[in-house]
């Protein structure tokens, strides 16, 4: 889901901010469209002709669109995204969490051949293409898959036909989709993904699964499921082509500064000079490459950002999904955590403290979907229910070492 405006829908409702669900659809099939202006029947058939000048045959757009029902989900789910306000560390804890990283762990190792020739083939390393996957997809985990993923098509229809803010963007995704399927690169069972189109291991929109997909693997099609092969060069094309990531340089890392250091951008032979040194006491790997300088909260960790970093935003814009990515990857190949912490920051909850806040909240009737460990929308909101009862403020939604110590004394 790499655009900017699909790429921020999708992390509201989708993985990286902890999971989309599927809401029940009771409204009539007009009333539930933002704005149709003809039943949806009538709408696919003028729609036809788009798809044939894109190259989709009569009978591709008649198996996948004849009789298709739209799902009528995706307007509830575009109005009513539960919003939760994360301070850094909190955003960090949530996502570069004990789970995720140990279970990033078992896939670098299992997968370490892969990405050691995706690595010698584009100059993307492993510590990049590990972040992304984690943050998208928790490594292709299949309870994120099988809980959080709806089809496509249908989704992208309903968005085409009754949605009338991006109608001419969702057209052109929904297009994109049914050339996929002309091609043979997929189906619609296939073809599961976030509410707004992004799908696979490391949720690639239609676009650029169609312009920058990549057959990896040589089984004839570029496909984003399955195996990683394909998905993850392709996210390595990606960030080359769109991020401009260079081969061989750092993202960056977290540094200590002298009293009253600035920020610009320098290379990092310079930073030294002017007293900036790694955090980890480790020399600068890449001395003539350059970086600029982020304080993202006074008084927290500093870092040093380069081209890599930008790269990375490609993905997603924003400078904590970015740092997040960076972090995630560096932990799962072995890294510590931040050596200076976050003012008013506590520790990431271990994975059995996860998952006793999530037993303790169901026993008290907060229902959490489960007791496995990982914070998504359904525990963050039993979370922020069990705040608001036991008048705890803020009332944020976090699931931390502080709220634990809470739970344990009972309501």
């Amino acid at each position: 889901m790499i655009a900017t405006f699909s790429r921020r829908a999708c992390l509201r409702s989708g993985l990286a901010a902890a999971a989309s669900f599927a809401l029940p659809c009771a409204l009539p099939l007009r009333a539930s469209a933002q704005s149709a202006a003809q039943p949806f029947e009538q709408w696919v058939e003028s729609f036809r002709p788009r798809a044939k000048a894109r190259g989709v045959s009569d009978a591709t757009y008649h198996r996948v669109m004849t009789g298709l029902k739209p799902d009528l989900g995706v307007f509830a789910l575009q109005r009513s995204q539960p919003e939760f306000s994360e301070q850094l560390w909190q955003y960090l804890n949530r996502r570069v969490s004990e789970w995720r990283i140990t279970y990033g762990k078992e896939r670098a190792r299992e997968f370490a051949p892969l990405l050691a020739r995706i690595e010698k083939d584009t100059g993307v390393a492993p510590v990049t293409l590990l972040g992304l996957w984690g943050m998208e997809t928790a490594f292709g985990d299949p309870v994120v898959q099988q809980n959080h993923f709806r089809p496509v098509i249908p989704s992208l229809a309903a968005l085409a036909w009754g949605e009338p803010r991006r109608r001419a963007y969702w057209e052109t995704e929904l297009l994109n989709a049914l050339v996929i399927i002309e091609r043979g690169w997929s189906n619609p069972q296939e073809m599961r993904g976030s509410w707004a189109g992004a799908m696979g291991h490391t949720q690639w929109m239609p676009e650029v699964w169609l312009n920058i997909g990549y057959d990896y693997d040589g089984d004839g099609r570029a496909s984003p499921f399955g195996k990683p092969d394909d998905a993850l060069a392709g996210s390595a094309r990606y960030l080359i082509q769109r991020g401009r990531y260079r081969r061989g340089e750092p993202w960056g890392c977290e540094v200590r500064l002298p009293a009253g250091a600035s920020g610009g951008e320098r290379k990092y032979a310079e930073w030294q000079k002017l007293g900036v040194a790694r955090a980890d006491k480790q020399p600068f790997t890449h001395p003539e490459a350059a970086a600029k300088l982020w304080v993202p909260v006074a008084g927290g960790p500093a870092f040093l950002i380069g081209q890599n970093f930008e790269a990375v935003k490609s993905y997603n814009p924003s400078m904590n999904y970015a740092l997040a990515v960076c972090h995630l990857g560096e932990r799962v190949l072995g890294a510590g955590a931040f050596v200076q912490a976050f003012p008013g920051s506590e520790r990431a909850p271990t994975l059995a403290e996860v998952q006793e806040i999530q037993k303790r909240l169901t026993s008290l009737g907060f229902d959490t979907a489960g007791v496995d460990g990982r914070i998504g929308l359904e525990t963050m909101k039993a979370v922020r229910d069990f705040q608001r009862k036991a008048a705890m403020a803020p009332a944020d939604g976090y699931a931390g070492i502080k709220l634990l110590a809470r739970l344990r004394q009972g309501l």
